[in-house]
């Protein structure tokens, strides 16, 4: 963990996602003279004593948009450390408001597309919510194939119908095993079949081959200078300490998993991470980060209200079989 001391100046700011009917988001952009000048922002403002997140969005928009909102539900929580200040952007969905958005205070404001979000500089801390709005939410982590390989690949389509969009295909026990590219290639080509994004575990040659992402190990980040794909060509990682976080945000990962959570069968000598030590980690990156050790789709809730992007897990995302 860092030994750098920590700003002694906290704010909670709380953001609007807010949503048009065209799905539209609208983004405000930072001021001159402003912190972090020109970079675009979702609306919102610093949390006074004595008022409630609600209160601050419905008071924020009034003052900065001229709009009376009705604030939704909670997206996420994102804590991030910058040089001057530690700060916990709250953000909360709004699609229902009286009033026409117009900057009140001078900023210019844009409806941006929801895929075209990524093309609007923006302070570190509102990068993770422009992920989790863009990026599925779960994570899966192939269980070892076993003997019965059409078992498996059945019970990967399972788990592709009832909505998983992002896939780590891992299969230590057959890293060497002839046939497993064949069978990587039959679950890329299940993967693509369904919309779902697809990586490799560990193994930079086969996901060339298959077209597919790479997932890198803990131990390999260490390792490398360099990003060892193209641009566009998903990369993870798997961390378990700050050094690996801030390693795999310097190689340009696009997205990472943090833990463990729990203790794990695979992994029982493991140490644990609580909710503390995983914020404590996150808010020094802005990297998405999916949760991992022992968690399922019931625990997203609490994971987003820590800054992740969800979780990622084996067990809790693999379907049961009959």
């Amino acid at each position: 963990m860092s030994t750098e001391p920590r700003p002694s100046r906290s704010i909670h700011v709380v953001a609007a996602a807010i949503t048009d009917a065209r799905g539209r988001l609208l983004l405000a952009r930072r001021g001159d003279g402003r912190d972090l000048a020109g970079l675009w922002e979702f609306p919102g403002g610093k949390r006074e004593p004595g008022e409630t997140p609600e209160d601050t969005l419905i008071r924020e928009l009034q003052e900065e948009l001229g709009i009376t909102v009705q604030v939704g539900a909670p997206i996420m929580r994102v804590p991030h450390l910058y040089p001057d200040k530690s700060l916990l952007l709250d953000v909360r969905r709004v699609t229902s408001w009286k009033g026409v958005p117009r900057g009140v205070e001078g900023q210019a404001l844009a409806w941006v597309a929801q895929d075209k979000l990524t093309r609007y500089p923006m302070p570190a801390a509102d990068k993770p919510v422009v992920a989790v709005l863009q990026q599925p939410d779960r994570y899966l982590v192939t269980p070892e194939p076993g003997a019965d390989h059409a078992a498996w690949l059945a019970t990967l389509e399972v788990a592709l119908a009832q909505g998983i969009g992002r896939v780590q295909l891992r299969a230590r026990s057959m890293e060497a095993d002839p046939a497993w590219p064949a069978l990587a290639a039959q679950a890329v080509a299940l993967c693509r079949r369904a919309g779902a994004e697809v990586l490799v575990n560990s193994t930079a040659k086969l996901a060339r081959e298959l077209g597919a992402g790479l997932h890198l190990r803990g131990e390999q980040l260490a390792r490398l200078s360099a990003r060892p794909l193209p641009g566009g060509v998903p990369l993870a990682a798997s961390c378990h300490s700050l050094a690996e976080l801030e390693q795999a945000e310097a190689l340009g990962c696009d997205f990472v998993t943090l833990g463990d959570l729990h203790s794990t069968p695979g992994h029982p000598e493991r140490p644990t991470l609580d909710w503390a030590g995983f914020t404590r980690m996150r808010e020094r990156v802005a990297l998405p980060i999916y949760a991992t050790g022992g968690l399922g789709v019931d625990d997203i809730g609490i994971a987003r209200q820590h800054g992740a992007q969800g979780v990622a897990a084996m067990r809790g995302l693999w379907p049961a079989q009959a």
